[in-house]
């Protein structure tokens, strides 16, 4: 049997701590993969994209996921698809998820650990965290960030005024006109966005700061310019997929400019910092394996609390 599982299903057995702490213990272990995961992106005949992300797996799950999902940027929602969790014995599909929450929740939850990672003790600078970008996207990143940190002073700016104050109220934060405001004010900065130029050059920064980038995942999306990327230290969930398919590819950089990826550091074999004035960045596109340890963790919530229609597709 196959259990399908919707948004509403995903959103009663997935916990933001829980989440966490698999995708960390994820970018540990996901050097001893055996088989490297794929992204493949085409474009379409239709105003948006078809990606697909190959194989999912982790050592110690018997399991794997392939997804499928289209990105339509003027529809609401944007993305959607689906998730296909298959058993690693046989092949049979255990699990059909909405792949636009478990998305949401990997992207935004592993980019709130990096930034807590990469970012480390704040010291002397403002506890503010600056949000470009007020979507849904931004949401789970800001829900992660609660559990692994606290700050004073959240700052909001969106291409939509409303939006970003809608945000702000929500969160406690101030709405401000500009990117260049956000970077101004705020000591960690989070992009979320479907920019296709830059928000941020490097004239705008400031020594020690953090920038968290999630909105060049495909080609000519951009969030930070050329400059901000070759200058900061750089850090990347994958450097071949970064400098093939995101912030690298778009920038027209290589990939030596990345100066390490989150699994090294977070295993300990790379520093996230060389010293306190360092301006670091983090700018994934995003793994399978990732869609698996959420995915893996909905499945087994949803089997032992009975959450889900099962079907036999085989019928």
């Amino acid at each position: 049997m196959t259990r399908i599982l919707t948004r509403t299903d995903l959103l009663h057995v997935l916990d933001p701590r829980a989440c966490i702490q698999a995708l960390r213990e994820g970018f540990s272990a996901s050097a001893a993969n055996a088989v490297p995961g794929q992204r493949v992106r085409t474009d379409l005949p239709f105003p948006g994209t078809a990606t697909a992300l190959l194989p999912g797996l982790l050592p110690g799950i018997n399991a794997y996921t392939v997804k499928a999902n289209a990105k339509f940027p003027a529809a609401s929602p944007a993305l959607r698809g689906v998730i296909c969790l298959h058993s690693g014995t046989d092949g049979e599909l255990l699990a059909l998820l909405d792949s636009a929450t478990i998305t949401a929740w990997r992207t935004g939850l592993a980019a709130a650990l990096a930034t807590d990672v990469i970012a480390g003790p704040t010291g002397n600078m403002p506890r503010t965290v600056g949000v470009i970008g007020a979507g849904a996207q931004a949401e789970l990143t800001l829900r992660g960030l609660r559990e692994l940190r606290d700050w004073d002073d959240l700052v909001v700016h969106d291409a939509d005024p409303q939006r970003a104050a809608a945000f702000a109220d929500r969160h406690g934060g101030t709405a401000v006109s500009t990117p260049a405001q956000v970077a101004a004010e705020a000591s960690i900065v989070v992009l979320a966005t479907w920019s296709r130029r830059p928000l941020l050059h490097l004239e705008e920064l400031r020594p020690g700061q953090h920038l968290t980038s999630l909105g060049a995942d495909e080609p000519g999306k951009q969030e930070l310019s050329p400059e901000v990327l070759a200058s900061t230290r750089l850090i990347v969930d994958d450097v071949a997929l970064v400098a093939a398919h995101g912030a690298l590819a778009n920038a027209g950089l290589p990939a030596s400019t990345a100066a390490a990826s989150l699994s090294e550091i977070i295993r300990g074999e790379a520093p996230a910092r060389t010293h306190d004035a360092e301006i670091t960045a983090y700018t994934p596109v995003g793994l399978p394996w990732q869609d698996l340890a959420l995915t893996w963790l909905a499945y087994q919530q949803a089997e032992a609390q009975k959450i889900g229609a099962t079907l036999d597709l085989l019928s």
